[in-house]
């Protein structure tokens, strides 16, 4: 008789493999980039570059936070204190950023610096001050707010880590209050637009993009007088501390709104939906809207536009046009070359699978345009049915494919056009970074087909009469205008339309098969060397393993302090 299974079986086999994979996964890392002093002795260590290497986000382009500033992490790896980080202690770090609360613990520990688990006073004022530079905005210890934490200097109340973690949350906002005070001496709740930009550059050059930083004195023009509030400025910092719930209101609202933009009215409107409380204040909200639309309050901008917001890594669209432009400037002409031949390829292909998809439509078509209803006994088909049934009684299926290579090769920009004006001004494709559905795209194609066709049937009209041999009492037409004034004269103005509700038939699912091949095939092979142009990075990355994430999360609860956190060097006494 088999043994019968207990439940738990099936839960530890997967629990112990995903470990193992972890456990792989950071020996990789750590293989990766560490080296030995001693080729005798198999012990390998990390030294501090390789560490920043090993922990760093791979995406991590250390322009926000300096590679330098990742050196705070390996301090704390560094158990033994002798500049070296063996695999047990990185291992040891490693198990430390699963925690979910892994971001304040590393700046629990990097402030704990007699490791006995907790923050005295000396050892916050200490670790505080060495990351001050001389010329940094003062900070004054002997504040009631930092009394309030950590009691009056000299006493016996030390913070354990629960408290440690609130006194960080709400550092950055008595640095504002202290900074701002440093500047209004006079106390008259006003300090200039360059004291402004000064204090969040030290404050929170991290969390916003250079375009941000560079716009901070406009935010004066908010109210009259060219000055900024101290409200103004603590609004300016609610909002960066509640980005993510900014982000989240503004994709709502956009993700709701008809043409993909939104106004202040609108945000505020779904502010009021989406939480439980009044998240926003008019003022936080008039800032918002203040930066992302340079300056205008009320204009109805989309996600794009709140991206310099958004992204502390958001760049200038010039600025990304100008290295395309630069890369083919410095020979990369090839880059283009290929590109080219890539789009001429698969339009190709894709034309050719939409002509071939619609060409016994076209052959119909051509069939009743070269009928001549003036001459007596020449009517061979009475309308387009009887046509296909002619042609398939007397030629075969193959008959309708008659003289289809020639047709392989034909352009028509006039449908180019069309589609691209619908795409974008009525399916609003590219706006916010909007991408049709299949429905909108086939919809578009086909609905530029039609005007297109029927409004070019003269043209091809003439080109079909031009095309076929005169027989004998028709008309030889000696050129274009000739055999348009003929047929006029001859069959009237209606003729050149002749076909043309066949054209439109034909024209329109073809297109439709030409675009939708062609989107297609760009996605199945697609240019191996394009350039992709940065998305607005959201509040959640995905594609950054998390304990990676954590560690850059925990620099940034650091550089709140100041933005030189870890970039100052004290002289070793």
């Amino acid at each position: 008789m088999a043994t019968q299974q207990t439940p738990s079986q099936p839960v530890k086999v997967p629990f112990a493999l995903a470990e193992r994979t972890e456990f792989d996964r950071w020996k990789n890392q750590f293989e990766q980039f560490a080296i030995q002093d001693d080729t005798s002795t198999d012990t390998k260590f990390l030294n501090e570059d390789g560490f920043i290497n090993a922990v760093a986000p791979s995406n991590e382009t250390f322009h926000k936070i300096h590679k330098s500033q990742y050196s705070i992490l390996f301090k704390i790896a560094d158990l033994k204190k002798n500049g070296k980080v063996t695999w047990d202690d990185f291992v040891v770090f490693q198990t430390l950023l699963k925690k979910p609360d892994a971001e304040f613990e590393v700046a629990f520990k990097y402030f704990d610096q007699d490791r006995n688990g907790d923050v005295t006073f000396e050892e916050f004022k200490r670790v505080f001050s060495d990351n001050l530079r001389p010329d940094s905005l003062p900070f004054t210890f002997e504040s009631p707010w930092v009394k309030l934490f950590l009691g009056k200097r000299g006493g016996q109340h030390v913070l354990g880590y629960n408290e440690f973690t609130q006194l960080m949350k709400g550092l950055q906002g008595e640095r504002l209050r202290q900074a701002f005070s440093y500047f209004d001496k006079e106390e008259t709740g006003y300090i200039t637009a360059d004291q402004f930009k000064r204090i969040i550059l030290e404050l929170a050059r991290h969390k916003l993009s250079d375009s941000i930083l560079e716009s901070l004195p406009t935010l004066c023009n908010i109210s009259a007088g060219g000055k900024i509030s101290y409200s103004e400025v603590n609004a300016f910092h609610n909002v960066i501390r509640d980005m993510d719930t900014v982000e989240r209101i503004l994709r709502e609202a956009i993700a709701n709104s008809p043409d993909g933009k939104v106004n202040r009215q609108d945000f505020l409107n779904t502010a009021s939906r989406q939480t439980r409380y009044v998240a926003l204040t008019p003022m936080e909200v008039d800032i918002v809207f203040h930066f992302a639309g340079m300056g205008e309050l009320n204009a109805r901008l989309g996600l794009a536009d709140f991206g310099m917001l958004l992204d502390p890594m958001w760049e200038r669209r010039t600025t990304l046009e100008g290295q395309a432009t630069d890369d083919l400037n410095d020979g990369n002409f090839w880059h283009g070359l290929g590109k080219s031949i890539y789009n001429f390829g698969l339009g190709g292909i894709a034309g050719a699978l939409g002509a071939t998809a619609v060409y016994p439509i076209d052959l119909v078509k051509t069939r009743m345009q070269n009928q001549r209803s003036k001459v007596v006994g020449e009517l061979l088909y009475k309308n387009s049915m009887d046509c296909v049934k002619k042609v398939f009684k007397n030629e075969g299926f193959t008959g309708f494919y008659r003289g289809l290579p020639p047709q392989l090769i034909i352009l028509r920009y006039f449908e180019d056009g069309l589609l691209l004006g619908l795409k974008k001004d009525t399916f609003g494709e590219g706006v916010n970074g909007k991408k049709l559905s299949f429905v909108e795209t086939l919809s578009a194609a086909a609905i530029a087909g039609m005007p297109a066709a029927y409004l070019t049937t003269p043209a091809d009209v003439v080109k079909t009469r031009l095309q076929s041999e005169a027989k004998k009492g028709e008309t030889h037409y000696k050129g274009l205008m000739h055999c348009f004034k003929t047929i006029v004269q001859e069959e009237g103005p209606s003729a050149l339309f002749k076909g043309g509700p066949a054209r439109i038939l034909r024209s329109s699912p073809q297109f439709g098969v030409t675009l939708v091949s062609y989107e297609f095939l760009q996605k199945l092979l697609p240019f191996p060397f394009d350039h992709h142009p940065r998305q607005v990075e959201s509040s959640v990355v995905s594609d950054v393993e998390l304990p990676r994430l954590r560690a850059r999360n925990a620099m940034k609860i650091l550089l709140d302090v100041h933005e030189d956190f870890g970039m100052v060097k004290r002289p070793t006494k």
